[in-house]
């Protein structure tokens, strides 16, 4: 093992780049938690503080994003997926339970597809399993050459938007803002290297008939950017698996139902039996914090 220290914004050298990572709690099965595009790690702040006294929590900043810069590696999420692998080696950790949202998600059902058994159970919130359809594979190329152009500012503006439900933007607006200071942190580089990794990335769905380990899905009502409909299939499709809709949210149910999306999480870890999630009996109660 390379590293044991504990703590927040720590740093692994892994596949050609310094990832930069949280690692907080005690137990056999760490949970890892991959934020979406084009966020950071911070986005999985509250979660932490609700479930570190009871679990093993890393959060991780993807290649490029918030503190694991890369400027020069072209990006897709095959790549996401060998560094999450590459990452669990340097930190000895066999077999982990991922939780992805929106692309964050795309590298956990990529890696799943690739290293089933290096999973021992899946959480994906606000995401979805096809491909980019031609038409938006088309807008997304596009709106690189309009980055491209005039630069970043209006497209970073419109997703912060589109990402909320229109009760945040009004009701939460430090939330907002802070969401807001993390997409505008990002280079135009990485910006639209993200977009190209999103629109090449391959479909998963034809992988979950082999999914057989326990799976949460978790979904913002009104999510905009990867519809309920699209969770709703998953769920139909992957066996057993359990489906949770948070109200008055859209595509980032974690940062605006907080409470709520913890609650989901540590019933579901909480079912999870003889998974050796738990360092001890201590456990927190969530529904309190509502």
């Amino acid at each position: 093992m390379e590293t044991k220290s504990k703590g927040y914004n720590l740093s692994i050298y892994v596949n050609g780049f310094n990832l930069s990572y949280d690692d907080l709690g005690e137990g056999r099965v760490p949970i890892i938690f991959l934020h979406g595009f084009p966020f950071d790690k911070t986005m999985w702040e509250l979660q932490i503080e609700f479930l570190k006294f009871t679990y093993r929590l890393i959060a991780c900043d993807i290649r490029g994003f918030g503190k694991s810069t890369d400027e020069e590696s072209p990006l897709s999420i095959d790549l996401f997926g060998d560094d999450l692998i590459k990452f669990m080696d340097k930190l000895n950790i066999e077999k982990a339970i991922i939780c992805g949202l929106s692309m964050g998600g795309f590298i956990a059902l990529n890696a799943q597809k690739r290293f089933p058994e290096r999973f021992e159970a899946l959480i994906l919130c606000d995401t979805q399993c096809i491909e980019d359809t031609a038409k938006v594979k088309e807008k997304r190329y596009k709106i690189i050459d309009e980055i491209e152009a005039n630069g970043v500012s209006e497209f970073n503006e419109g997703f912060v938007k589109n990402v909320f439900h229109k009760d945040s933007l009004t009701n939460k607006k430090e939330v907002v803002e802070q969401l807001r200071s993390v997409v505008f942190a990002n280079s135009q580089h990485i910006i639209t290297e993200g977009l190209v990794a999103l629109a090449e990335r391959s479909e998963t769905c034809s992988s979950f008939i082999d999914i057989t380990i326990p799976t949460l899905i978790i979904c913002g009502k009104d999510d905009a950017v990867t519809p309920l409909a699209q969770s709703e299939s998953m769920h139909a499709t992957i066996n057993g698996s359990i489906l949770r809709v948070i109200e008055n949210a859209g595509h980032v149910s974690n940062l605006e139902q907080p409470h709520e999306f913890a609650k989901h999480l540590s019933e579901f870890l909480g079912g999870l039996n003889g998974v050796g999630l738990e360092s001890s009996s201590e456990s927190i109660s969530i529904s309190s914090k509502s």
